[in-house]
């Protein structure tokens, strides 16, 4: 089993913004969306269209709803106030203001905007909600949602604002309030808007509220399940490009590959760990750097963890992703909203929205992704020292002395190392009281998952730095040369970044090396079968 391959979990290498289209269509209905899914629509722009067998239980749930709007007796969310103010009954001529109200007071967010993908993921996991029928939403919101999604209208959300319990209220009430024709929202072009402006010039008209609508719009986990895929959507790329920083460094490092060998792996029958040592296996297929002591004359006893326990730490995160994989699984699955419309036609009040599943296993992501970082910096320092490099001059500097060569790359690496290390304290163990004390513990889940991508930034920027010096140690071992694949990655590197030289300005090729991994470039010029 690994992160890469289950049906339930993400493949695409893509990080971008979405602007490359690999779906034309994604149908939302009462089925569960699947990972491939939710990339397609929030990085890729992929058209939403609504299941009409779907739409017709969105209509049925709907007349429960009026129904009960009728009653004289009062109804949660539907003719009484909310959180504290359960208990408050509201007439039916203020209940249309009462959903508006819930929808602009909690739009509340500060801070930087939320970037677009993020975004577009929780927008289209709302809209899958309701569509299960399970909301009392009337169809033509669930279609006014898809027609914003379509229209690739993407309101501003901000930072700040989510305490993950009822889920993510504050994102979600900012992008409700753009499809009721308020709040602010960039159009296609990123052009800044008044959401009413917004939707005016897609055709869309804007959504008047009705009972219970509010309360479904904003009422779910959704900004931190988006996240959630949208980071395990980046650790199928960035563990198997860990495995080629690694497999280079332990070429340029005269390490060995006889520690990776399948029995040897077998004796510890961890999944993620037997696909990470098989990937160093493929990668070092063919080494002659490798071959050149391999025998008897090669006086290494065994090499240092950072190179022969590469894949346990990988592995072990490989199954840390699967386990993620396994709970946004059973997410996407779900139904969450407060209160909800039961099969039976019930509507009950429950804690479904709260975002402890969630919130845990992002914490467990920032935890795995500094681990894994911390590790791969331990491989560029040994690069750089002359002591333990095997004959690499210091710091791999052309003219030693005069030189610094990548010397102030790993401290590059070290820093952010540093960081990922106070990202990986979890947020979900946090908890602070709000709404008089009826929301008396929250899970911060939003806050757990916008740190893991902060984690995850980074992690890609050590092991960027990690290639990029492993590419100098392989020229400088001419002429022996590495394997196949590890090799067209250091060509491909050079394609950013030249080779062995005086010292020149880095910054600039750092960055195109971490664009190569953020592309999925690295993973590509192996152009062997990795998992």
């Amino acid at each position: 089993m690994t992160i890469t391959t289950s049906p339930s979990t993400p493949t695409s290498a893509h990080n971008g913004s979405g602007a490359s289209a690999v779906t034309a269509s994604v149908v939302v209905g009462t089925a569960a969306l699947s990972f491939t899914d939710v990339i397609a629509v929030a990085r890729h722009n992929a058209r939403v269209t609504l299941d009409p067998v779907s739409l017709t239980e969105v209509a049925a749930t709907r007349a429960i709803i009026e129904a009960l709007a009728a009653d004289t007796e009062p109804h949660y969310g539907i003719s009484t106030g909310f959180g504290a103010l359960a208990t408050t009954f509201i007439s039916p001529d203020r209940r249309a203001h009462l959903q508006s109200s819930l929808v602009r007071s909690h739009a509340a967010g500060s801070g930087p905007e939320v970037e677009r993908e993020v975004i577009r993921a929780l927008m289209l996991l709302r809209l899958s909600t309701l569509m299960t029928g399970r909301t009392g939403v009337r169809p033509a919101t669930a279609e006014t949602y898809a027609a914003v999604l379509n229209a690739q209208i993407t309101p501003v959300v901000h930072e700040y604002g989510s305490l993950g319990c009822s889920g993510d209220l504050a994102p979600l009430a900012h992008c409700a309030l753009v499809v009721m024709g308020e709040g602010r929202a960039r159009d296609a072009t990123g052009t800044l808007l008044g959401g009413g402006d917004a939707l005016s010039a897609a055709g869309i008209t804007p959504v008047v509220l009705a009972e219970k609508e509010g309360l479904a719009l904003i009422n779910g986990t959704d900004g931190m399940l988006g996240m959630l895929v949208l980071a395990l959507d980046d650790l199928a790329r960035l563990l198997t490009t860990a495995d080629i920083a690694a497999a280079m460094s332990v070429e340029a490092l005269l390490g060995t590959d006889a520690a990776f060998a399948a029995d040897l792996q077998q004796l510890r029958p961890q999944l993620g760990q037997a696909d990470s040592a098989a990937n160093l296996r493929r990668l070092l297929h063919g080494s002659a750097l490798l071959a050149s002591h391999a025998g008897p004359e090669d006086t290494s006893v065994q090499d240092a963890y950072s190179l022969r326990c590469a894949p346990q730490v990988h592995g072990a995160a490989r199954d840390t992703a699967a386990h993620a994989a396994l709970v946004a699984g059973r997410e996407l699955a779900s139904a969450i909203d407060n209160p909800v419309v039961t099969v039976d036609g019930r509507v009950c009040s429950n804690g479904n929205f709260h975002g402890a599943p969630l919130g845990y296993v992002l914490d467990f992501l920032a935890i795995a992704s500094a681990d894994v970082a911390s590790m791969s910096e331990r491989r560029t320092d040994r690069h750089l020292d002359a002591s333990r490099s095997k004959g690499l001059p210091p710091f791999l500097a052309h003219e030693v002395g005069v030189d610094s060569g990548l010397m102030i790359a790993q401290y590059t690496a070290a820093g952010i190392v540093s960081e990922l290390k106070r990202l990986a304290a979890p947020a979900s163990v946090d908890s602070i009281p709000s709404s008089a004390m009826q929301e008396d513990h929250v899970s911060m889940g939003w806050h757990a998952a916008r740190k893991l991508r902060r984690s995850l930034d980074g992690l890609g920027r050590v092991l960027a730095i990690e290639i990029m010096t492993a590419a100098r140690s392989l020229d400088l071992r001419a002429p022996l040369t590495p394997a196949v694949a590890t090799a067209a990655v250091r060509d491909l590197v050079r394609t950013v970044a030249a080779g062995p030289g005086h010292d020149r300005f880095l910054s600039p090729e750092i960055e195109g090396v971490v664009a190569l991994v953020a592309s999925g470039a690295v993973r590509g010029a192996a152009a062997i079968d990795l998992v």
